[in-house]
């Protein structure tokens, strides 16, 4: 079995999908729109094949500003190398976005960095 995706709701769609596509190579699809209830969405894919959806309806707003609560925590990106992931970091904190851990090797034999992403998401940049 594998997780045929992962979706999550954004207040700015279209900011969502540029961060996506700017930072990660996401590749997206044309978006989808249903004129009844005002849902648009945007499916990204990402080399090797993950993909992300991003949602957005206009009476879905954020519920907590909080980065530790309930529910999913955040979305691990793998950039295929730890200068990878230290060129991404030191671009993203350059760009204005904060850093909340930089580029080391985790207890568990990780090497990752954690930003602070749009509208608040845990982004985790890793090998």
């Amino acid at each position: 079995m594998k997780i045929e995706h992962v979706a999550m709701y954004v207040e700015d769609l279209e900011r969502a999908k540029d961060f996506f596509v700017k930072y990660f190579n996401a590749v997206p699809n044309d978006i989808y729109h249903n004129k009844k209830t005002d849902f648009r969405s945007y499916f990204l894919t990402f080399d090797g094949g993950a993909r992300l959806e991003i949602m957005n309806r206009p009476q879905i707003t954020r519920s907590s500003e909080k980065s530790e609560r309930t529910g999913y925590s955040h979305i691990a990106l793998s950039v295929g190398s730890a200068e990878n992931v230290d060129r991404l970091t030191a671009e993203l904190k350059a760009d204005g976005y904060t850093v909340v851990s930089e580029p080391r090797t985790t207890g568990d034999g990780y090497y990752e960095s954690c930003i602070v992403g749009f509208e608040g998401n845990l982004i985790e940049i890793t090998v």
